[in-house]
């Protein structure tokens, strides 16, 4: 794990260099910037979640959809239902389990965007919001499809 400190040296690193992305302790970094394992941990944990979803009948539509401040992760349709799912990848669930770190500001912002796309494709469907919890630890992967995760806001 990176922290300040580390982040501090690359941007001096950086100071006296030519910008180009350079190699750290292992990780790619580019003008102050590491990629964090997070980082990394949520793009695998997206595509699980993908491959998921097809394996279970779904149409992916669209993948890290923005509008505005918001971002959907997963935009995918099954029959008549229109998904956006939110993914949550964690690798552990000793603070909780990845779907609990959801917020009520995070769930409104997903609605504004599913009720902006919606709209502007003037699509006919049902709306439902799911969440998929991703749980990796070392040689385990546990996946979670929670279907109207949001009923309860």
């Amino acid at each position: 794990m990176f922290n300040y400190l580390d982040n501090l040296f690359v941007n001096l690193f950086f100071r006296s260099s030519n910008n180009k992305p350079k190699k750290y302790f292992g990780k790619m970094i580019t003008k102050g910037l590491i990629m964090a394992e997070h980082n990394e941990l949520g793009k695998k944990g997206e595509k699980l979640a993908v491959d998921f979803l097809i394996e279970n009948g779904y149409k992916i539509l669209e993948k890290n959809y923005r509008y505005l401040k918001a971002e959907v992760d997963i935009i995918a349709q099954i029959k008549d239902i229109l998904a956006a799912v939110e993914v949550k990848t964690r690798s552990s669930d000793y603070f909780g389990n990845p779907q609990d770190f959801i917020t009520p500001k995070k769930i409104k912002l997903l609605v504004s965007a599913i009720d902006y796309y919606v709209v502007q494709r003037d699509l006919d469907v049902e709306v439902r919001f799911d969440v998929i919890a991703v749980l990796c630890k070392k040689n385990d992967t546990k996946i979670e499809h929670l279907e109207n995760a949001f009923l309860h806001f």
